[in-house]
């Protein structure tokens, strides 16, 4: 999970009073009390899905730990088509809830014996990206930057080198998880899937992410219906008790009820800044929004998997470890913006390399040129343009003069418009955005494909067609407009009123057509007619682009036997 969200849970890392204030939190919030590991970690049956190592989805990496808030959204049994003034946590942003409805739709009819509930996959992304960042998400359910888990280097975390060349998370040296599910690439690699129908894989878009991961847990025999199978699926995804004890408090908040909100306005987990093993001095109660405010008795937990309190509030805690901070990086050494270094219009032809690259630089709290960040440039929306190396993210660091350039940008030959995204920052991360355009290749040039000699006796037609292609740079141009046109032989030509012609429709003479290319950028005349005044004539062929061709057609008699 992108480390600039909240409190976090790092397998290993948890401790007794933790594994003691996630079960209180869950307790009050009068979620289901979830089993121990120890009876769900031993299902190895479910193809791809082993619960334990770096082969669970996530690769175990980092997840929010926040809990549902104490009071539900509705009384169980009610309808979840709650009106919007319910509890701000209850709401899921609109693109985000179409996409966990839509894959459960999916799964009931493609294997309906899972039993896959839409609210489960809602409860996972929750715990795993707060709804894509609130439901920061595009028209087509992309998210607008990309949620990248810190990198699986074994320091703290499970150790991951990279399987993808950095073609998902923009690693080359570990992996990461990726995406408003979190998926490592080499989970995604087998499990990916195109959840929207526009032909690509993409674990940054809510929609093939969440079908992904709806099959992921449906792996094997799985019935969801049925508790033990459920609690095997969510620790296949993350093997970790506090995490199948969050999900299940927020599966079971989330049944309770929800309702829809608007893209980017879901509530994010509130960032204390403290450790999760640290108790808080002053006992807390949840509020609307995830934050916190003074309560005169104490909670049992803090949402966020926080520790619990003492029985007396006014008793400080007796075995409060010391902290240490880490110094305070000075205004000059912290990030405060990103702008364009002077980026260019970006139009390039299918095919083809743009001639402008994105160029951004970073700047301090001062405003002066900030070396060494971390920028992620990004291609977003139905595009098959690709940077160097066929990547779609590249992440880059800025140099001493705090500029970083992207890499040279290639045209597929999906042609439009999309879009360019630059990214940098974790705490107050910030973002700039160009449109890139890819147009269609325009034919540069038309030629004969034979060399034969066309002749008609008058009165007759000429037996051979003239056949044409047109081309751009030498690679064949389809469904290019072509015009063909008997002309006179005039310094200034035009369409000559005699000679050889074509027929209409009716059967009627006429000596000019507009006609187009096919599919391989190639074009067949109809048949051509003489008529009975004998003599060299031209025919031009022109393109829109102005590109031009010219055949000669005799008519003349043929020799006496």
């Amino acid at each position: 999970m992108a480390a600039q969200f909240g409190r976090r849970l790092r397998r290993g890392a948890t401790t007794t009073a933790v594994a003691a204030a996630a079960v209180a939190a869950l307790s009050a919030s009068q979620a289901p009390a979830a089993p121990q590991s120890d009876s769900a970690a031993g299902d190895q049956t479910a193809a791809g899905a082993t619960p334990s190592g770096d082969s669970a989805a996530t690769g175990n990496s980092p997840y929010h730990t926040d809990l549902p808030p104490l009071n539900t959204p509705n009384k169980p049994g009610t309808s979840v088509n709650l009106p919007v003034t319910g509890s701000a946590e209850a709401g899921i942003p609109a693109s985000v809830l179409a996409a966990y409805k839509k894959a459960e739709q999916e799964l009931a009819g493609t294997d309906a014996a899972c039993r896959l509930p839409w609210q489960l996959l809602a409860a996972i992304g929750k715990v795993e990206s707060g709804q894509a960042r609130g439901g920061k998400v595009d028209a087509n359910g992309t998210t607008l930057s990309p949620i990248l888990g810190p990198a699986l280097n074994g320091q703290g975390f499970a150790l991951i080198k990279d399987t993808d060349g950095g073609a998902y998370d923009g690693d080359s040296t570990h992996d990461r998880a990726v995406g408003p599910m979190q998926f490592i690439p080499s989970t995604w690699a087998t499990w990916g899937q195109d959840g929207n129908g526009d032909g690509r894989k993409d674990p940054n878009n809510i929609h093939d992410a969440a079908l992904a991961a709806g099959r992921y847990l449906c792996a094997g025999t799985r019935d969801l219906s049925v508790a033990a199978d459920l609690d095997r699926a969510v620790l296949s995804y993350n093997h970790s008790t506090e995490y199948l004890r969050t999900v299940r408090s927020w599966f079971d908040y989330y049944k309770r009820g929800t309702h829809e909100v608007p893209d980017g306005t879901g509530v994010l987990p509130a960032d204390t800044g403290g450790s999760i093993t640290s108790p808080s001095p002053t006992p807390t109660t949840p509020t609307p929004g995830g934050g916190t405010s003074p309560s005169p008795t104490p909670s049992p937990s803090t949402p966020g998997g926080g520790t619990s309190q003492s029985p007396t509030p006014t008793t400080p805690p007796t075995t409060t470890p010391p902290t240490t901070k880490p110094p305070t990086p000075t205004p000059s050494e912290t990030f405060g913006s990103l702008v364009d270094a002077g980026t260019g219009t970006l139009t390039a032809t299918a095919g083809e390399a743009f001639g402008e690259r994105v160029t951004v630089r970073a700047k301090n709290k001062l405003g002066k040129p900030l070396a060494r960040t971390s920028v992620t440039f990004a291609l977003v929306g139905g595009t098959d343009a690709r940077f160097t190396g066929g990547k779609s993210t590249v992440t880059l660091t800025t140099g001493a003069d705090g500029t970083v350039t992207a890499p040279v940008l290639t045209a597929g030959e999906k042609t439009g418009p999309f879009k360019v995204t630059a990214v940098a920052g974790t705490t107050e991360p910030r973002a700039l955005s160009w449109t890139a355009t890819v147009t269609a290749r325009v034919a540069d040039t038309i030629a004969l494909t034979g060399d034969k000699t066309l002749t008609a006796a008058p009165g007759a037609e000429f037996a051979d067609r003239v056949e044409v292609r047109t081309t751009y740079k030498g690679t064949a141009v389809a469904d290019t407009a072509v015009t063909a046109t008997m002309i006179t032989d005039a310094e200034t030509p035009a369409e000559n009123d005699k000679g050889p012609y074509f027929k209409d429709a009716d059967g009627n003479p006429v000596r000019t057509l507009d006609l187009t290319t096919g599919a391989d950028g190639a074009l067949e005349l109809p048949k051509i007619y003489a008529d009975d005044t004998e003599g060299t004539y031209t025919l031009r062929l022109t393109t829109a682009s102005g590109a031009t061709v010219t055949v000669e057609l005799k008519v003349e008699a043929a020799p006496a036997a």
